[in-house]
């Protein structure tokens, strides 16, 4: 875990000296290098991600992808020489701007175990799509630009517009993405659904650098977009989050099986050692006719894993998990999920 931590503060400072402290006419000359520099450390990091997480990999593939097709497209659009070229790699930026929000929210709702239903995924990723292609009409329609045109500033590529009657839609959809995130990250704090408060804090922060780096870029007349170095931040700040979660539910796990290895070890008794033979093989045949739901949530409280968790997993309700609890415990001749437990435990000893 050390080393990963050294590894990201690595990479921070890397990505600091890149951007630099000159001047905007200094910048101006290297926005290229810097451009495809960041296209390059976010493919590094694409890679570095498949390999680092395991589990729960969908919207971590996809925020790591988006970034670098964000910085991609930035980079065409530096290097472009005619105006087709041009949209067509602004296009491509949009691709990642468009999907990477939405990937960002879908990652918080994991960490923070916050269940979302499937069908508000499925609308998300419907206006996703639709927002892009609302973006990627120009050089098309004049409904996001109203007029487009090219110019080379300094051996660098860049497109000069004047924005569309549909323009402020993207405005809203990006307002409304970051309002969700720091919905999650409040209820996440309340319900206290985070190891810590400062993971909190983290999470706070992955969001609001964006939040805060976009309006600059909107008040002040910056040739170089300042958003393919926070994005970078945003996943790495993201990504440690979950690692360091994911490291602390690897601890207690270790500490409840050492704990429970003393107590068997010391020659105590303990509850699974009272479950009668009778409670067992009634145990077994209720086992047997379990429906797949009630099976899923049977094998979820084997595994020790929080009330929180299952209904996340399984999409599910309090009530509904109240009620698969209701028939799986008649089933098994059980009247808890300690005693349910126990009993297995007793049967797998």
């Amino acid at each position: 875990m050390k080393r990963r931590l050294l590894g990201t503060y690595s990479l921070l400072t890397a990505i600091s000296v890149l951007s630099g402290c000159n001047a905007v006419g200094e910048k101006t000359a290297s926005i290229s290098v810097i451009y495809g520099s960041a296209a390059v450390i976010s493919l590094l990091l694409l890679a570095g991600c498949c390999i680092v997480v395991k589990e729960n990999r969908r919207w971590f593939t996809v925020l790591f992808s988006s970034v670098a097709v964000v910085n991609s497209g930035y980079t065409l659009l530096s290097l472009s020489s005619s105006l087709e070229a041009a949209l067509w790699a602004n296009r491509i930026a949009y691709l990642g701007s468009v999907f990477l929000p939405l990937a960002m929210l879908m990652i918080l709702l994991q960490v923070t175990n916050t269940k979302c239903k499937k069908r508000i995924t499925a609308l998300l990723f419907a206006l996703s799509v639709i927002m892009f292609l609302i973006a990627a009409s120009p050089g098309i329609l004049p409904i996001y630009y109203k007029d487009v045109s090219f110019e080379t500033v300094n051996g660098v590529g860049t497109l000069v517009k004047v924005y569309g009657p549909l323009h402020p839609l993207y405005l809203v959809y990006l307002v409304g993405y970051f309002a969700s995130m720091v919905s999650v990250i409040i209820r996440a704090s309340v319900k206290k659904t985070l190891d810590t408060p400062s993971h909190a804090v983290v999470l706070a922060i992955a969001v609001f650098v964006n939040i805060g780096v976009w309006f600059i870029e909107q008040m002040t007349d910056i040739d170089f977009e300042m958003l393919s170095i926070s994005y970078i931040i945003s996943e790495l700040f993201l990504l440690g989050v979950y690692l360091v979660m994911k490291e602390n539910k690897r601890l207690k796990a270790l500490v409840k099986e050492k704990t429970l290895g003393v107590t068997e070890e010391s020659g105590q008794p303990t509850a699974a050692d009272n479950v009668s033979d009778e409670a067992k093989e009634s145990f077994k045949r209720g086992a047997e006719v379990l429906t797949p739901t009630e099976r899923a949530i049977f094998e979820a409280y084997i595994e020790g894993k929080s009330t929180k968790v299952i209904m996340s997993e399984l999409n599910i309700k309090e009530n509904t998990l109240k009620f698969h609890n209701k028939n799986i415990y008649g089933k098994l001749g059980v009247s808890s999920r300690k005693q349910l437990v126990e009993i297995y435990k007793a049967i797998n000893k």
